[in-house]
C-alpha cells in the first residue's frame, strides 16, 4: 500500500500518524463518526495521542478508503471486510516470514559452501591418483620370529 506522490517528511513514513479524525474523514471521504465506529471495530486502527485522541497514518487512509470501496462497490458488510483486512494481514505477515526464512536458508547454504571449501583447502596434495587395473595382490604375511 504506497502512496505516490505523497512528500514525507524526514524521518516518517506512510505508517506515521499525522492527522487528527476529522482531516482523516476529509481525506477519505467517509464521516468522522464512521471513523470512530471502524475503530471500534477493529477495521481501522489509528494511532494514538497520550491524551487518547487518534492520529490516522496514510496507511489508515488508504484503509479506509478500500472499507468504503469494498462495502459501497462490492456490498461486502462490515464483519467480511474485517475478515478480508485480517488475511490480508495475515497473508502479508506469512510473505515477510517467508522472506526471512529465504534470506536464513541462502545464508546457511553459503556458510556450508564456505565450510566445504575451508575443508577441501586442508586436502594434501601430494597424494596421486592410482590407475584402476584389474591385477590381484595376494599378501602373505611374514611368520614372526
Amino acid at each position: 500500500m504506497t502512496t505516490p506522490g505523497f512528500p514525507f517528511p524526514p524521518g516518517t513514513d506512510e505508517d506515521t500518524p499525522f492527522f487528527v479524525i476529522s482531516v482523516a474523514a476529509q481525506l477519505s471521504g467517509l464521516h468522522a463518526q464512521t471513523l470512530r465506529s471502524y475503530d471500534r471495530l477493529g477495521l481501522v486502527s489509528p494511532g494514538r495521542t497520550s491524551g487518547g485522541g487518534r492520529r490516522y497514518s496514510m496507511r489508515d487512509i488508504v484503509l479506509l478508503r478500500e472499507v468504503q470501496r469494498l462495502s459501497q462497490e462490492d456490498g461486502v458488510n462490515l464483519a467480511g471486510i474485517k475478515r478480508i483486512i485480517d488475511l490480508e494481514n495475515e497473508v502479508d505477515a506469512l510473505r515477510g516470514r517467508l522472506a526471512e526464512l529465504t534470506q536464513e536458508l541462502a545464508n546457511a547454504l553459503a556458510a556450508a559452501d564456505h565450510a566445504a571449501a575451508s575443508v577441501h583447502k586442508t586436502y594434501r596434495r601430494d597424494l596421486v591418483p592410482l590407475r584402476h587395473e584389474t591385477a590381484l595382490v595376494v599378501w602373505k604375511p611374514q611368520p614372526r620370529r
